[in-house]
C-alpha cells in the first residue's frame, strides 16, 4: 500500500527565526515542498515558538492544499490554536516545555482520562486525532480504547539501532503494528527515519498509513535539493 508523506517544516522556521526576518519565507517554502509531492505538511508549534510560531500555524492553514498536521502537547493554548485553524490532523505529543525535541511516547494507560477528553474535543470538531506512542502493544490498546484514529509511533529506537542490528531494531514496531492492525486502529510513524532506514521499516509494518519526516529530510536537501529528495521518499513509500 502507498504510504504518505508528510513533511515537517520546523527546521525552516528554526533558520527562518535565526535571523530574525522573514527569509526563508516559510509559506513559499510549503508551497514548493506540496508542488514537489509532499502528500502532507506537519508542524509542531511549541508553547516558547522556538521555531514555528502560532502566528504561522494561522497563516498555513490557510494555504496549506495537502494534509495539515499539527502536532502538539494538549495543553490550553495548544488546543485553542487547532480548534481555530481545524487541521486534517492532530498529533498529540507528550513534550515538555523545554524538550529540544520529542523523546518519547504517551501513556496512554496512566493518562488515559486527559487524553480521551482532549480526542472527543478534537473528533467534535471533524479532527483526526493520532497519539505519539512508544513501539509497546498496550499502549496501542490504550490509544485505541480512548477513542484515538491513529497513533504514531515514535521511531527513534528503530533509527538508532538501525546499523547495529536491523531486524532487532524493527521487532516490537512489527510487534505494535501487528497489534494496531488487530484492533484497526491507523499507523502513523516519525522521528529520526530517513532515506536509509525508511524502506525496511515500510517494508516491515504493513498498513503503515504515514511517515512524518522532518530533520533528515531538511539534511538531506541541503546536498540535493527539496525537490530530488522529495521523489526519493515518495518512490521509497509507493
Amino acid at each position: 500500500m502507498k504510504t504518505r508523506l508528510s513533511v515537517n517544516v520546523n527546521k525552516i522556521a528554526t533558520l527562518r527565526n535565526s535571523r530574525g526576518q522573514n527569509t526563508p519565507n516559510l509559506l513559499k517554502v510549503v508551497e514548493d515542498i506540496e508542488s514537489f509531492g509532499s502528500d502532507g505538511i506537519t508542524i509542531h508549534p511549541r508553547p516558547d515558538q522556538r521555531h514555528i510560531r502560532f502566528s504561522d500555524a494561522l497563516d498555513l492553514s490557510k494555504i496549506v492544499k495537502s494534509e495539515l498536521n499539527v502536532e502538539g502537547n494538549p495543553i490550553d493554548s495548544f488546543m485553542e490554536l487547532v480548534l481555530k485553524i481545524n487541521p486534517t490532523q492532530v498529533t498529540l505529543v507528550p513534550d515538555g516545555v523545554n524538550n529540544i525535541t520529542s523523546n518519547s511516547g504517551w501513556d496512554t494507560i496512566k493518562h488515559s482520562d486527559f487524553l480521551h477528553k482532549k480526542i472527543q474535543i478534537l473528533k467534535s470538531s471533524g479532527i483526526r486525532t493520532s497519539i505519539f506512542v512508544n513501539p509497546d502493544p498496550k499502549m496501542i490498546k490504550g490509544a485505541y480504547e480512548i477513542g484515538a484514529d491513529r497513533i504514531e509511533l515514535y521511531t527513534y529506537h528503530y533509527a538508532h539501532y538501525f546499523n547495529i542490528d536491523k531486524d532487532k531494531a524493527i521487532s516490537e514496531y512489527y510487534r505494535s503494528a501487528k497489534e494496531a492492525n488487530k484492533l484497526g486502529i491507523g499507523i502513523n510513524a516519525g522521528h529520526d527515519l530517513n532515506i536509509s532506514n525508511i524502506a525496511f521499516f515500510k517494508e516491515r509494518i504493513s498498513n503503515l498509513l504515514e511517515v512524518s519526516i522532518g530533520h533528515a529530510l531538511i539534511t538531506e536537501s541541503l546536498y540535493e535539493g527539496f525537490e530530488n529528495v522529495i521523489l526519493k521518499y515518495k518512490e521509497i513509500l509507493q
